[in-house]
């Protein structure tokens, strides 16, 4: 199924996309609620939504939200994709880097991207996003993929200076305004097991900057469930980027490739969907312009 929550004459709400047209779950289940939160935490509810019928609207006509308006813990994959690895000048290594958002960071896909005041090293990376449904500890990787709800598209907006200047990356990637997604949420059983072997894109118009499939990446979505059930309780609404391939702007040669106001950047996943973020300065009162 593919979902998308949306705002549409002031109102938001969850919706179930059929071709160019969207059915309003909110209006026609009681319980659906204005995000994905209800059908995350109750597979019950989920399959009713597949079974609705009614009027629809123009997709077109639909501003985008976040797919879960207070998301619960967001954990991000660093270094998954060997040539990546590589291009950033690290060893390979025999555990995942990880790393976790703050909401102010995060937007929903359409929402401009905030290149801050201190630094113009604004880089882009093309993720593939997965969304827990049920939670657990400990969870073995034969087990995991029965643990996710579903899946969307992610654009780990980077600021390289911040981030080199610990060996914590936390500054670099916590920016306000740097992380969108969406805009579709397509459910586990709408893709491959683990969302392997879609082709994985960022571009800036026609100059394609990344270009990969999610076969590559070094730790799939099972065994970074297993890996991060170690150490963390997942839970219903939890958030899991997977890290990007090879060809981000800092790594371009001669010279890297910032984003630059005025741009639109695009991630596009395979059978998922774009990513879309006009690129603008922050105000100097904070935030984007209004």
């Amino acid at each position: 199924m593919r979902l998308l929550v949306g705002r549409l004459n002031g109102t938001q709400s969850v919706y179930r996309v059929d071709g160019d047209m969207a059915v309003n779950l909110s209006q026609a289940l009681p319980g659906v609620g204005s995000d994905l939160a209800s059908l995350v935490a109750d597979p019950a509810l989920l399959a009713q939504c597949a079974e609705v019928s009614g009027a629809s609207v123009s997709l077109s006509g639909i501003e985008p939200a976040l797919p879960l308006a207070k998301p619960g813990t967001v954990l991000c994959l660093g270094l998954n994709y060997i040539e990546h690895i590589k291009e950033g000048g690290y060893d390979i290594p025999d555990y995942p880097a990880i790393f976790m958002r703050r909401p102010a960071s995060l937007m929903a896909a359409g929402q401009p991207m905030v290149r801050p005041l201190c630094s113009e090293q604004l880089d882009y990376e093309a993720e593939l996003m997965v969304i827990i449904g049920e939670g657990g500890r400990h969870i073995a990787e034969a087990d995991a993929l029965s643990h996710v709800f579903g899946y969307t598209v992610f654009n780990d907006g980077s600021v390289r200076e911040y981030q080199r200047k610990t060996h914590q990356w936390t500054p670099g990637k916590n920016f306000d305004a740097t992380g969108a997604i969406g805009p579709h949420v397509l459910t586990a059983d709408a893709l491959p097991p683990g969302a392997a072997g879609l082709k994985i894109e960022s571009r800036v118009g026609s100059e394609v900057l990344q270009s990969s499939n999610t076969a590559n990446m070094i730790w799939g979505v099972a065994k970074a469930i297993a890996i991060i059930s170690e150490f963390c309780t997942l839970e219903s609404g939890d958030m899991i980027a997977m890290g990007t391939p090879p060809g981000v702007g800092h790594a371009k040669k001669p010279n890297p490739r910032w984003l630059l106001p005025g741009e639109q950047i695009d991630i596009e996943i395979e059978s998922i969907g774009v990513c879309s973020s006009p690129v603008v300065d922050e105000s100097p009162a904070g935030g984007a312009p209004a």
